[in-house]
């Protein structure tokens, strides 16, 4: 492991706004993020994969009023995230250090306002659609957690996982369309945005790829 992966970790491992393995909150968050973390009656709004966080600092930003927590499995990403938090004094952003398949062992039932879903690999392989992060079995998961009339939220530059997800979405009775959008930044959507982009998202953009956008509601 390389010394500034190290310093990561280790950063993650003091901090009081990343929840991992080994910190007391790991075991007893489920269904009290609210009453234990952010002692507030505020939404919550869960970036999933979130890597470095942008998008929850990004907002938190914006949402002083809302809560937001990055989940993702990768340690040395989720730290960096964590440090912008602590700099940036957000104490209405959190860090969840787990993979999304064990989700279930930190979000209680109608426990969030939003989910979001920035740039996820889309996993364009028939084989690996089980990985994929908008697949029905993952839809029918997050249709649990978000309340009703809660939003669920996806930003990909994939044209494959646009489609694919606007066909799974409205497989699910749980799911309603709202909106969509083959092109974010020419669309009247594009408030939506809250001019928060992500590193890989500048990149995607530089190279004239399109940001596609749907945004669903929980019946």
């Amino acid at each position: 492991m390389g010394r500034k992966k190290l310093h990561h970790y280790q950063f993650s491992a003091q901090a009081d706004n990343v929840i991992e393995s080994g910190k007391d909150l790991y075991k007893t968050i489920k269904g009290k993020w609210k009453e234990l973390y952010f002692k507030n009656d505020g939404s919550i709004v869960v970036e999933l994969a979130c890597g470095k966080g942008e998008y929850s600092v990004g907002l938190g930003k914006v949402f002083p009023e809302k809560n937001f927590i990055g989940m993702d499995i990768k340690g040395d990403r989720i730290a960096r995230g964590s440090m912008i938090a602590t700099e940036a004094k957000l104490n209405n952003v959190a860090f969840l250090r787990a993979g999304i398949q064990y989700a279930d062992e930190f979000f209680e039932d109608n426990e969030i306002d939003e989910i979001w879903l920035i740039h996820p690999d889309p996993q364009v392989r028939d084989r690996d659609e089980y990985k994929r992060l908008t697949n029905p079995g993952f839809l029918k998961k997050y249709a649990r957690y978000i309340k009703p009339n809660g939003l669920f939220c996806l930003k990909t530059d994939s044209d494959f996982l646009y489609q694919y997800t606007l066909e799974a979405i409205r497989t699910q009775a749980e799911y309603e369309i709202i909106d969509h959008t083959h092109d974010l930044y020419s669309s009247s959507l594009l408030s939506d945005h809250h001019e928060v982009k992500t590193h890989y998202e500048r990149i995607f953009s530089s190279k004239g790829h399109s940001i596609k956008y749907i945004k669903a509601r929980i019946l």
